[in-house]
Formats: structure tokens, C-alpha cells, sequence
């Protein structure tokens, strides 16, 4: 990961995507605008790990400043996506941890979540196969979300004694399912369909597995042509929003667009549109 001061803007940092960035946990490819994260343990169904979620959290961290990427794709390597937190790895040693050590813990899986909402890109979940734990968490953490047929989705925590409320479950997971449908999924345990999923919202689009990514990356990079500061400013009213009554979303989004209104990519579109053209957006 590379970082770097432009020269006449120092409180402006930048990563640079295209920069070779050597993950530990997972790999990173950037592509035309494009950054795509891909879990990269195959054999034990991609699970996390206490370094891999540290990992994660400072890359989207650092996403925050890179202006070359407009859109992230996140998937799995193998048929999976994510088996959730690893049980040898995390679980067994967190029943011998300390509460200041559990806490922080906790805090950290929470971190990734955040990290996911408030970076400006828009990211887009590839979800194949099995999409559990933590791993259902990063999948809602997503702003859009592609499966297949095959792809089971269940947020495991009271399977193993701990509540339904991990990273952000009991807040996120009614907003885009529905608190009757979420309550049964956290309380349950139990595995969601990937038609379920898509009837109540969760996913956007279901594919054929060798059509998951490819179809994931043609959506992204027709994201990444478009406006990315208008994208942006598009993800972050969707969140802050949540905290708002309608008269205070009215006027934020007033603001918004009066901000955006103000950009280049505003003008060129309407230079396009005289034109009889296609806009050529520049994210400025």
C-alpha cells in the first residue's frame, strides 16, 4: 500500500491503487478504475481471521483517499464468498480473552463495517456459495449485492451463544430486509436462499456462477465512467439520511445537489446533452 503528498495540495493524500499492493489475507487487482478485493483462502471457504479483518479495515480505510478508485468489487476465491469469522483461529482464542480484550476486539469487526459504509466508492458484493458470520456482515456492509442460485446467506451468531447484534446486524439487515424477516434470520440463525434473497431485497441480481464476477465488474466500471463525486455524494446521503426526519433530508439533499450543481461533471453533462453527445464525466 503506497501513499503519497501531492505536491500542491499537502493536506490531499492519495493511494495508489495502481501501485503493487501485496495483501496478506486477501488480493487486490485495479483495473480502469476499478479496485477488486477478492478473499483469497479457497480452502477453508475464505474465513477471516484477526489480522485479515485488521487488514480489511485499513485498506477501505485508505480507500477514503483514492481518488483513482471509483468503484470496489468484493468477492470470494473458490465458489465462496465467506465462511465467517476462522473457528480455530478467532473462536477458540476469544473464550480465553479478557473483556478489554474482547472489546477491542469487537470493536475492530465493527471498524470493518464502517470502514465498507464511509469510504465514497460504491462497493459491490460478487456473492457465490457460502456467505456466513462476518461474511454476511461484509456482504450487507455492501451497497449492491450480486449472487447466484447456489449462494446461502446466514448470520450465524446465535449458533455459537452471542447475540444477533454483531457489526451493525440489528441495524443494517432490517433496513434492507425488513425487521420481521431480519428478526427471524438473527434470532435463528438460519441460512437465507439466494431466492429469498432476492425477493426481499437483499440481493440486487442473481447470475450464473461463471457470470457472477464478470457481470460485478461490467456494473462497476459502468459506475466508474459515470460521475464519481456525484456517486459519492449519493453514498453518503443514503447513510446519513438514516438519523434524518424528512424535512432535515430535504434540506441536506438541497445542500447535496446545490454542491454538486457547482462540479464540472454538472457542465459537462449538459454541454453533452446540447451537443446531442454521450458525457465524458471526469469525477471533478
Amino acid at each position: 500500500m503506497k501513499h503519497y503528498i501531492g505536491a500542491t495540495n499537502p493536506m490531499r493524500a492519495q493511494f495508489d491503487a495502481r501501485a503493487s499492493y501485496q495483501a496478506r489475507h486477501f488480493t487486490w487487482t485495479f483495473d480502469s478504475g476499478v479496485g477488486t478485493v477478492t478473499l483469497d483462502r479457497p480452502e477453508r471457504k475464505n474465513p477471516l481471521t484477526f489480522d485479515s479483518y485488521a487488514e480489511l479495515r485499513d485498506l477501505f480505510q485508505a480507500l477514503r483517499f483514492a481518488t483513482d478508485v471509483k468503484v470496489v468489487v468484493v468477492t470470494g476465491a473458490g465458489g465462496n464468498f465467506c465462511s465467517g469469522g476462522d473457528v480455530h483461529e478467532i473462536i477458540g482464542p476469544l473464550t480465553k480473552m479478557s473483556m478489554p480484550e474482547l472489546l477491542e476486539f469487537t470493536r475492530m469487526t465493527g471498524d470493518l463495517v464502517k470502514t465498507m459504509r464511509n469510504c465514497p466508492q460504491p462497493v459491490i458484493g460478487a456473492i457465490d456459495g457460502v456467505c456466513a458470520g462476518a461474511g454476511a456482515m461484509m456482504a450487507l456492509a455492501c451497497d449492491m449485492r450480486h449472487g447466484t442460485p447456489a449462494t446461502k446467506t446466514a448470520f450465524l451468531f446465535t449458533r455459537v451463544g452471542l447475540a444477533g447484534a454483531d457489526m451493525g446486524a440489528c441495524a443494517l439487515l432490517p433496513r434492507v430486509i425488513g425487521q420481521g424477516r431480519a428478526s427471524e434470520l438473527l434470532f435463528t440463525g438460519r441460512a437465507m436462499t439466494a431466492q429469498e434473497g432476492l425477493a426481499w431485497g437483499f440481493f440486487n441480481a442473481l447470475h450464473d456462477s461463471a457470470d457472477l464476477l464478470p457481470r460485478a465488474l461490467a456494473i462497476a466500471r459502468e459506475l466508474a465512467d459515470g460521475p464519481t463525486f456525484a456517486h459519492a455524494m449519493t453514498k453518503t446521503m443514503l447513510q446519513q439520511e438514516w438519523a434524518m426526519t424528512i424535512e432535515q433530508a430535504i434540506e441536506a439533499e438541497a445542500q447535496a445537489q446545490a454542491i454538486c450543481m457547482q462540479t464540472q461533471d454538472f457542465t459537462r453533462a449538459y454541454e453533452a446533452f446540447a451537443a446531442k453527445q454521450k458525457p465524458v464525466f471526469g469525477g471533478d
